[in-house]
Parts: structure tokens; C-alpha cells; sequence
């Protein structure tokens, strides 16, 4: 199973979605602002994320404008727990780093051609 949370007016997100259909897989996607991944999804994501070598930051669109004006940067810096963090990330779409990725082995967020091809 291939799972991608995407927002539709996010060109990395359309390069990820022809990425997946070029290569001629399934998957099923959904609109990150209209339904956010849930908790267990998140935890699953940064134990990969982790795995990588990456923080809980890298869940974050640090580049959004709902990341400023939440004050996000700070509150981690401030040492946001994971719980706090999942449960506004599985509230609020517009935080969660995207294009994001989850198969039923691996899982990644942002676009790669180079990381996505190992992936599949």
C-alpha cells in the first residue's frame, strides 16, 4: 500500500504524484489541508525519519505561514514533545512537511526523485 498526503497547489507535491504514476503504481492520496495524517501515521513517519537520521522538525513545513505564525521554530527549540507535536500535525495539515510519504515498509517527506527511487 502507497499512501500520499498532498496539497494540490504545491508543485514538488505534482512532481511526486507523476513520479508515482510514471512508474505506474497505485496509490491512494489525499488533500493534506482536507485530511491530515493521523497520529499512528506520524509516529510511523518520524520512527523512519529517525531512522534517516532526522528530528521531529522534519515533520514540520518550516517554510509555511501557519509554522510562523504558531511560533513552531520556538516551541521546538523549546522541546516540544512528540505527542504535543503529532497531535497539532494530525489537526492542522498545513504544518505537516509535504509531499508525505507512507508504504507499507518505508516512508518520507518532501520529494526526491533520488530517495523516491530508492523507495521503489
Amino acid at each position: 500500500m502507497i499512501k500520499i498526503y498532498h496539497y494540490n497547489k504545491c508543485s514538488t507535491c505534482a512532481k511526486a504524484l507523476q513520479f508515482l504514476k510514471a512508474k505506474g503504481l497505485k496509490f491512494e492520496q489525499h488533500n493534506i489541508v482536507d485530511t491530515s495524517p493521523s497520529i499512528k501515521e506520524l509516529s510511523t513517519m518520524l520512527d523512519h525519519l529517525k531512522a534517516a537520521g532526522f528530528g521531529l522538525n522534519r515533520l514540520f513545513n518550516t517554510s509555511g505561514e501557519q509554522y510562523r505564525l504558531l511560533g513552531m521554530s520556538e516551541k521546538l527549540k523549546a522541546g516540544m514533545s512528540e505527542s504535543e507535536a503529532f497531535k497539532l500535525l494530525s489537526q492542522n495539515g498545513k504544518l505537516v512537511k509535504r509531499p508525505f510519504l507512507l508504504t507499507a515498509k518505508s516512508g518520507t517527506v518532501g520529494f526526491s526523485a533520488e530517495v523516491w527511487d530508492k523507495i521503489f
